[in-house]
């Protein structure tokens, strides 16, 4: 990537936010300033919102970056900050979750609920050996049980490795093994697109190559017929019937949390370690700050996985930290309908809804009609997470499901930063469709030129981090080498240049003329056509913000020409023709549209209409395949697409399918 992105769209659309809701705001404008004039007290001012049993000598130890401290000294529990201190506030009647099993069944578990379970599942895994700094894998369906796991592992001090219980063997051993971990704690199976789904054979056969792993906690959710081993314990028969009584033990605010591990460019997965007391004041915060929390009458919903980044933080530690009322929901969005969501945000009156720009654009492909008959009028805030948000999807999503008056708050930050790192803020902020708009106090995000400098409002370039933040992640498990060069060696100091260390995210972002940001995804995906650099997201959004048009993935492609030419492909809205002349009109169409919007060099050389994009289990577009379609190469690496019959067809349609000039 040479020296910075193309600029081409612009967006002048703006939402100031309801009056009502910023009255009232948790989080107003003066907290920039705060932050500006003493970063570091506002991050004291954070942590004081939890409860320490012993408070930190030192706000951040910088010196020997880029490993960084925070709260040196400072000694806490987070399952006592998630979940005892509620009780003995006189809270414990309060549901913490109201859960909901894809086959209608249903449990609400209060915060006595919820102490007297992560209190015998400390007991049972104390009983089974683990003790502080040991790991305990988890891969579980989106049950309690999975939070409950997790909390029991903070309580007593061990470190929890969930892996998504939709990964396959290897994925799971390679996990296990990378982190020598003790303990795996799984379930029979779980509900998918309404039938079973086995977890423990899968178990079972990972277990098998981990040599590491005394024992293996099952809970039973399906009923179906399970191998059983020697190593094998019920969780009905050993947590369920364990002391309710457990002492939590306060731990160094740099205590080991948790690992997570995401995929590597080398193949081998990187696992993220994150620590203590920084990630928990970080993540209790921003869940305050951007979602606006009223604990009293606030029904929050995140719809993500317990085994991505985003169930850590804002299912798990965020909420439950704040007091909140959530829902977790087990199955898909369209079992055994398309308005299942929906349907259970008008059951539980849920306030605050926290989904993926994936699950918004196939709500959009379904269609209008289905949101529109439900009761969304609980309804007052929607976030955004995972991936840059197209303009018109954020559009339908304020219009079909925020009745056109809910703020949306588009958030960026990843695995690695550990909580939100750049957002508006929905009682001070005007938004813009599409834009995560600013860094939230205390942050000092960045767009920076190929020399590290800040390009200027209008430029584009590189997305980065200036400062360390409290839930930054700490290293990489076992390479500490690797977290330098992934991480700090691209700009200043990790690169052997200058003083500051710098952290680069890979994610390209531009700036618009107001000084907004917009992320661009990652620099991976830019495409280098004609010597323009264009980001891929950029051309997607001009075909989405077409009205026929639900999603679109973009490509580079090798050209003779150009270097590499633009290929798209798109997937119509549920009610559009594109058979024979019609789906050719479309796509010349669609080129026309897309080189008026952003200019006749991202005109696409060649569009496909197709019915589905290749996507992993947690919504992500696999461009890889993609451009192995595009360029006529057999396919690469398929183990973690959700459905690999989705390639057969793109591939099938890919011939005869292109439309140049």
């Amino acid at each position: 990537m040479s020296e910075t992105l193309e600029n081409l769209y612009s967006e002048t659309r703006q939402f100031p936010p309801p009056a009502a809701l910023a009255a009232e705001a948790n989080v107003k404008a003066e907290a920039y300033e705060r932050a500006t004039a003493d970063r570091l007290g506002f991050w004291e001012q954070q942590a004081e919102r939890l409860t320490w049993a012993k408070r930190w000598e030192q706000t951040l130890d910088w010196s020997n970056p880029p490993f960084a401290k925070w709260f040196v000294g400072g000694e806490l529990n987070i399952a006592y900050n998630c979940v005892d201190r509620h009780v003995e506030a006189g809270l414990g009647d309060k549901v913490a979750i109201h859960w909901e099993g894809e086959p209608g069944d249903t449990r609400s578990i209060t915060y006595a609920d919820l102490l007297k379970s992560v209190s015998q599942a400390a007991n049972t895994l104390t009983e089974l050996g683990v003790t502080a700094g040991d790991r305990v894998a988890i891969y579980l369906p989106m049950i309690p049980e999975a939070a409950v796991a997790m909390l029991a592992c903070a309580r007593i001090g061990a470190l929890h490795s969930v892996v998504f219980g939709g990964f396959s063997v290897d994925a799971l051993a390679t996990r296990i093994q990378d982190a020598d971990a003790k303990v795996v704690i799984t379930a029979d199976g779980g509900y998918r697109r309404g039938k079973p789904s086995a977890l423990k054979p899968t178990v079972d056969e990972a277990v098998a190559q981990c040599p590491s792993i005394e024992h293996v906690l099952v809970v039973r959710r399906t009923g179906e017929d399970v191998t059983w081993g020697e190593k094998d314990l019920w969780w009905h028969e050993t947590v369920e019937q364990a002391s309710e009584k457990h002492e939590p033990k306060a731990f160094d605010s740099e205590h080991p949390l948790f690992i997570l591990y995401t995929s590597g460019t080398t193949g081998k997965p990187k696992g993220i370690l994150h620590t203590t007391g920084g990630y928990l004041t970080q993540v209790s915060y921003t869940y305050n700050a951007v979602f606006d929390l009223k604990p009293e009458t606030d029904v929050f919903w995140c719809t993500a996985d317990i085994g991505w980044v985003t169930g850590h933080s804002y299912i798990v530690y965020g909420p439950l930290s704040n007091g909140a009322t959530q829902i977790m929901y087990e199955g898909t969005p369209d079992t055994p309908h398309k308005g299942r969501f929906w349907e259970i945000v008008d059951k539980y009156k849920v306030t605050i809804l926290y989904t993926a720009p994936t699950l918004i654009r196939t709500m959009m492909k379904w269609g209008d009609d289905i949101p529109a008959k439900y009761d969304l009028s609980s309804l007052r805030l929607l976030g955004s997470v995972g991936e840059p948000i197209n303009p018109e999807a954020w559009m339908w999503y304020r219009a079909n499901v925020g009745h056109d008056s809910c703020p949306i708050v588009d958030t960026w930050w990843q695995t690695e930063t550990g909580g939100i790192m750049i957002s508006p803020l929905p009682g001070v902020t005007s938004t813009k469709p599409g834009s995560a708009m600013t860094p939230l106090p205390g942050i000092s995000a960045d767009v920076v030129d190929d020399q590290a400098e800040s390009v200027p409002d209008g430029g584009g370039g590189f997305l980065v981090l200036r400062e360390p933040w409290p839930s930054m992640l700490r290293t990489i498990w076992g390479d500490d080498q690797r977290f330098i060069d992934t991480y700090w060696s691209r700009f200043g100091k990790g690169a052997g240049t200058g003083d500051e260390w710098i952290y680069f995210a890979g994610d390209g972002a531009k700036k618009d003329e107001d000084g907004a940001l917009w992320l661009l995804g990652r620099v991976d995906d830019v495409m280098l056509v004609s010597g323009h650099n264009i980001s891929t997201t950029e051309v997607e959004s001009a075909l989405v913000s077409h009205p026929s048009v639900a999603e679109a993935a973009v490509v580079g492609a090798t050209d003779p020409t150009t270097g590499q030419a633009i290929v798209a492909f798109t997937i119509p809205r549920g009610n559009v023709d594109t058979a024979g002349d019609a789906g050719e009109k479309l796509i010349q169409d669609l080129r026309n549209h897309v080189a008026k919007k952003l200019g006749p060099i991202a005109k696409p050389r060649q569009i496909m209409l197709v019915a589905e994009l290749p996507k992993t289990r947690s919504g992500k577009i696999m461009r890889r395949l993609l451009r192995d379609v595009a360029e006529n190469r057999s396919l690469g690496d398929v183990t973690t697409l959700q459905d690999s019959t989705v390639m057969d067809l793109i591939s099938s349609g890919m011939q005869g399918s292109k439309s140049e000039d």
